[in-house]
């Protein structure tokens, strides 16, 4: 009589459980020598445990998962489910080779960090802000409480990429990448976070200059006007493309920046430039 083979299989709850402690732990336990690994490895300790009941096979998982791991904590959320995919395959006898983990994880931390430094943090964080800023500006108290929804789009991102990552498996996501879907999906990103960076700045950012030029017989001329006619917001535009280009030819010494422009608004407008 052949005996039965009783599959391993996590419930929902604990690949859920799992992505709940990543979205924790993910910064918490950063070192140089392994950056996020000992979060990755607790994140799917338990999971890991129910799948290998052999004592030799769970510390080898284990092992394998303090390898150096670095990405960005959302979209890097994919890659645990995958690997909770893979370890659960592996357990149930499929010809998965622990290196061949080791390797998915690896070939897709650095496009998943592209992809969610590029969306999360290049796009849904000013925009997000951005509506903070503008109601906060309004007199609205809803102006201090929008930025706190930035931190549960990524929880709500996150969880869907974890539980998509554990369902679909390392193939899909492979095809993902291949076909060049996600190329676009980040192009398109960044036109949507420059377009809002664009409309922000045109709005927010108020710079001219009220010197009037007194001329015998002729009318007042006012330095502002002539400006305005030759290109409506010329100097927030100007002020905007060299902090720029500050930041993309020197450093990202933001504070730097903000103690720069106060001295010179309080000068210029001291001296009546501004």
């Amino acid at each position: 009589m052949s005996e039965v083979v009783t599959q391993k299989k996590l419930t929902k709850r604990e690949v859920r459980n799992s992505f709940f402690m990543w979205a924790l732990l993910v910064e918490a336990s950063n070192s140089y020598e392994r950056m996020q690994a000992l979060s990755f490895c607790v994140s799917i300790m338990k999971p890991l445990r129910k799948l290998y009941d052999d004592e030799e096979a769970y510390r080898e998982a284990l092992e394998r998962h303090l390898q150096f791991f670095n990405s960005e904590g959302t979209f890097g959320s994919l890659i645990g489910g995958i690997t909770l995919s893979m370890e659960e395959e592996k357990a149930n006898g499929a010809e998965i080779p622990g290196e061949m983990i080791t390797g998915i994880k690896t070939g897709l931390m650095g496009p998943m960090a592209g992809i969610g430094d590029t969306i999360v943090w290049g796009t849904i964080r000013p925009i997000v802000f951005s509506f903070g800023i503008t109601l906060a500006m309004a007199g609205s108290v809803w102006g201090g409480l929008i930025p706190f929804a930035f931190a549960f789009i990524c929880l709500a991102l996150g969880y869907v990429l974890y539980m998509f990552g554990y369902w679909v498996g390392r193939e899909s996501v492979q095809t993902m990448l291949q076909s060049g879907m996600i190329k676009d999906v980040i192009t398109g990103s960044s036109i949507l976070g420059l377009f809002m960076m664009g409309a922000l700045g045109a709005s927010y950012v108020k710079l001219s200059i009220p010197i009037e030029i007194v001329m015998e017989n002729a009318d007042t001329m006012v330095v502002q006007d002539m400006l305005d006619s030759i290109i409506p917001g010329m100097l927030p535009l100007a002020a905007i493309m060299l902090i720029y280009l500050y930041f993309d030819k020197k450093e990202q010494a933001y504070n730097k920046i903000l103690i720069f422009i106060l001295i010179i608004s309080l000068a210029g407008s001291f001296v009546g430039l501004f």
